[in-house]
């Protein structure tokens, strides 16, 4: 070891990083160039990211004004009053550090008594410092949970608000992946403020009390340099640091695209298994895959670069100018502080203004360093604050998407879309269309101008080919999609009920899936026993689930247990449940058989539920009043049912 050891010089550590580093750069470099020769792959994955991604403009990320405000936002929601205690517990270790040097005087005085009192109180003390070291690492986890809890609470009070879960993913194209930024990134985020507020608070601490002292001691000279030297490098490694928070909100949107392709193979697996699809997903998965690791090694690089020149600056220099400043009383043979001085009264002088100078060019260089973790939370801080600001337009009806182009259309026929200028009025036992236009939320016009009237007891059924606006017509009745323009009249959200063609199973017990959305204490202010509940499902033919179950409170996961027409079969029990004004069925009975399906329509009739359905079944006519009709090319037709009316459909 001796042998080997005589060569890891200074000089030669130093020649063999340069060494590596060249490698590594002529490594890059010939990735680099083999990454350009792929150009038709990586273009092809540009198109893939555009067309299932939704990748609007992305505001800038960097340590500035921006940022400071934006940061401000943030922590009132997660701060909501002042607290510092902390900052308390992160002061005692080092107002008691700084006494250590009462050690070197009993040393150098060659007091076994001095010394042994020192010592014998530094052991009475340790179990102290012990638990208060623990306990701040304990303050800092319970910070970043509490920290969490707050935010993510808030964000989703915002984003389960009316319709805003689903106008962000089918209205607005300005987030992808909302799931990641409410998860994952508001975990990163909190972290991050956390690790940086630890950083910054102790250092800070320890510059003012070390600055106090320094100036009693070696004069105000002293600390004014180092101070002076903090400043210049904190704004040259912030320059430096710029790209960092670009390339995490990069890292974070690479991550979003690489987990919505492995959750939509989930969601897809049976389509694609038809298909024989696993190789072709296997290529865009390691497609998508590739391009985060290729980004996350620019950015490890990057990282690395950076680590070098803030060790060099913010540690070895800032080091280099402590010494220069507290050995300048010292160097200097004039120096009234020091003209009377024995040899062991200036080694106990500079001992402790040098620990004292060192531990104050330590702090600043945490600070320095702490930049770094500054520059990649306002990675995060531009990710979260891009969520909120998509939450608050959408809470007040505002959203953005591209819009489809209408210069190919006639130009006196073209409707001045926008999105919320037409008018919803609410009022029981009527839905009215008056001159309305039937529009996709990206401007596509399905029907110039709808207008129809329906009151309570007459039900309706809507037809036409695939994509002539059933769904659409729905959608803008459930007040999901914005209204064009015209006027709207319709019954409050709560009085008009859909029911889809796969109806969705909630998790919980059986109740919950008939009184779904309402909970066990509303269905007990409606007054409704379980004794109704079960007759609502025997009506339906699904008495011998509870049966079967046993209880009103069995747990199962009703998606699987439940066959597909045992599921429409329960979404009708729903519905008789709630006793809606209106009720959309939308192909909710292609699974049941015609005798139940015929009772279902009859006991709607018989509680007043008026019913709007989209069914291809002839057997259907016979249970409405009048028809709508779309054909898909703008056109429609509202008449009633009579015997000379030719009924279509299988």
């Amino acid at each position: 070891m001796a042998a080997v050891s005589k060569y890891l010089t200074a000089r030669n550590s130093s020649i063999a990083g340069g060494v590596l580093l060249l490698f590594y750069l002529l490594k890059h470099r010939r990735r680099a160039h083999r990454r350009s020769g792929n150009h038709q792959k990586d273009l092809t994955m540009h198109i893939l990211s555009h067309i299932i991604f939704k990748d609007g403009k992305k505001d800038r990320a960097a340590v500035d004004k921006v940022f400071c405000l934006r940061i401000i936002r943030i922590l009132r929601l997660m701060v909501p009053r002042v607290f510092c205690m902390e900052v308390l517990y992160q002061t005692a270790d080092g107002l008691y550090l700084c006494h250590s040097s009462k050690s070197l005087n009993a040393i150098i005085g060659r007091s076994t008594k001095d010394f042994k009192t020192f010592l014998f109180s530094f052991i009475k003390f340790m179990p102290l410092i012990a638990l208060v070291n623990n306990f701040l690492k304990l303050g800092l986890n319970e910070l970043k949970l509490r920290f969490r809890e707050r935010l993510t609470k808030s964000l989703y009070d915002r984003y389960l608000q009316g319709f805003t879960y689903y106008k962000m993913g089918n209205l607005d194209n300005r987030i992808a992946n909302a799931d990641q930024l409410l998860t994952q990134d508001v975990e990163k985020f909190c972290n991050s403020v956390v690790d940086l507020y630890s950083n910054l608070s102790k250092p800070l601490l320890d510059i003012g009390l070390y600055i106090f002292k320094l100036t009693t001691a070696i004069g105000a000279q002293g600390p004014a340099i180092m101070m002076a030297y903090l400043l210049i490098s904190g704004l040259f490694l912030t320059r430096l640091r710029r790209p960092i928070g670009k390339m995490t909100v990069t890292e974070q949107r690479y991550e979003g695209e690489y987990r919505y392709i492995n959750s939509r193979l989930i969601t897809n697996s049976e389509e694609i298994a038809f298909y024989n699809g696993n190789i072709r997903e296997k290529q865009t998965i390691h497609a998508t895959f590739k391009k985060l690791v290729d980004h996350l090694h620019n950015f490890i690089f990057f990282r690395f670069s950076m680590g070098f020149v803030d060790s060099l600056i913010a540690k070895y220099v800032a080091t280099v100018v402590g010494y220069l400043v507290v050995s300048r009383p010292f160097l200097n043979l004039s120096h009234p502080r020091h003209l009377h001085s024995t040899h062991s009264e200036l080694l106990e002088d500079y001992y402790q203004s040098g620990r004292m100078l060192l531990r104050m060019s330590q702090a600043l260089g945490r600070i320095v360093l702490a930049g770094r973790e500054m520059t990649r939370l306002s990675g995060f801080t531009a990710r979260i604050t891009e969520l909120m600001k998509v939450l608050k337009d959408l809470n007040e009806g505002k959203y953005e998407r591209t819009m489809v182009s209408q210069q190919e259309k006639d130009t006196a026929e073209n409707l001045l879309l926008v999105p919320g200028s037409g008018q919803i009025i609410n009022r029981d036992n009527i839905i009215k269309f008056d001159h309305t236009p039937l529009a996709t939320p990206n401007g596509d016009i399905l029907i110039r101008d709808l207008t129809f009237e329906v009151r309570s007891g007459t039900n309706v059924l809507v037809c036409g080919p695939n994509g002539c606006g059933k769904s659409s017509l729905f959608r803008v009745l459930g007040e999901l999609w914005p209204l064009f323009g015209g006027q709207l009249t319709k019954p409050e959200r709560g009085k008009l009920f859909y029911v889809p063609q796969r109806p969705y199973m909630t998790l919980g017990s059986l109740r919950d899936q008939v009184i779904y959305p309402d909970t066990y204490e509303e269905q007990r202010k409606k007054c409704i026993s379980d004794q109704v509940l079960k007759e609502y499902l025997d009506n339906v033919q699904l008495g011998h689930i509870l049966d079967r179950e046993g209880n009103w409170d069995t747990v199962q996961d009703w998606m699987d247990i439940l066959s597909g027409g045992e599921k429409q079969r329960m979404a009708m029990a729903r519905l008789f449940y709630h006793k809606p004004q209106f009720a959309i069925l939308d192909e909710c009975t292609s699974a049941v058989s015609v005798d139940v399906e015929d009772y279902i329509y009859s006991h709607c009739r018989k509680v007043g539920i008026t019913l709007f359905t989209v069914s291809h079944r002839k057997s259907l006519w016979k249970h409405h009043e009048y028809y709508l009709h779309m054909d898909g090319r703008g056109n429609y037709e509202f008449k009633p049912i009579t015997e000379e009316t030719v009924e279509f459909g299988s």
